[in-house]
């Protein structure tokens, strides 16, 4: 069966993922910036009210890109080791000026989690060369990569999201996610040949519609 992380970016759509079946989800908040970091008081409660559900914060400081200063690595540091107690994973991702993966901001990153599984999210989508960035992520020692395949939406990517997937070949999880909905799930993950998706199941308020997340379980169940 493959498996549906669902974004949430408040507590009301934590919820409402929940009610619809949800197992795991990506936590952050300002889900309108692109998603930001989320209050370790938002994690805490989460993780007490639902301690079954698989909680991965995404660590990112601020809005805009994805290239970081030493002292924003230095805060993204410490907001992962701060999260630690209350979370399954961390999600995060750097890049060089160049568009290269920022490697020594990554392993510092990785070295914070203390062994949780790691998520590369979408800056991989702006990298200038995703197959490189692939084996980078994979020998730095990430669990998954979360992206669109190099497009606004992940349907518009399938292309390079299966040539990705293949060139894993389960060294690591490729795991679509952007513009993911009821309609098309299902139909990326057989064109990719992924077993993770990744989506927001909005109803357009900003919260999480359980009944979305119900039928893209369904789609791909």
């Amino acid at each position: 069966m493959a498996i549906l992380e669902v974004c949430c970016g408040n507590l009301a759509s934590v919820e409402e993922a929940v009610r619809g079946g949800a197992e795991r989800i990506e936590l952050c908040s300002a889900l309108s910036l692109g998603g930001v970091t989320p209050s370790i008081g938002l994690l805490q409660h989460v993780r007490s009210r639902f301690p079954d559900l698989r909680v991965h914060p995404l660590i990112r400081l601020r809005e805009g890109s994805f290239v970081y200063t030493a002292h924003e690595v230095e805060v993204m540091v410490r907001d992962i080791e701060a999260a630690l107690p209350w979370c399954d994973g961390i999600v995060c991702g750097a890049l060089t000026p160049d568009g290269d993966i920022d490697v020594p901001a990554m392993r510092r990153m990785m070295d914070a989690a203390h062994g949780l599984p790691v998520t590369f999210h979408r800056a991989i989508d702006r990298c200038r060369d995703p197959y490189t960035a692939l084996e980078q992520i994979i020998d730095m020692g990430c669990k998954r990569i979360l992206t669109s395949g190099h497009q606004p939406k992940a349907q518009q990517g399938v292309d390079l999201l299966r040539r990705l997937n293949e060139q894993a070949a389960g060294r690591i999880i490729i795991m679509p996610g952007g513009g993911v909905t009821t309609d098309n799930a299902r139909t990326i993950l057989d064109h990719t040949g992924c077993h993770e998706i990744h989506a927001s199941c909005s109803s357009g308020t900003g919260i999480t519609d359980p009944a979305a997340v119900r039928q893209i379980l369904q789609s791909i169940s």
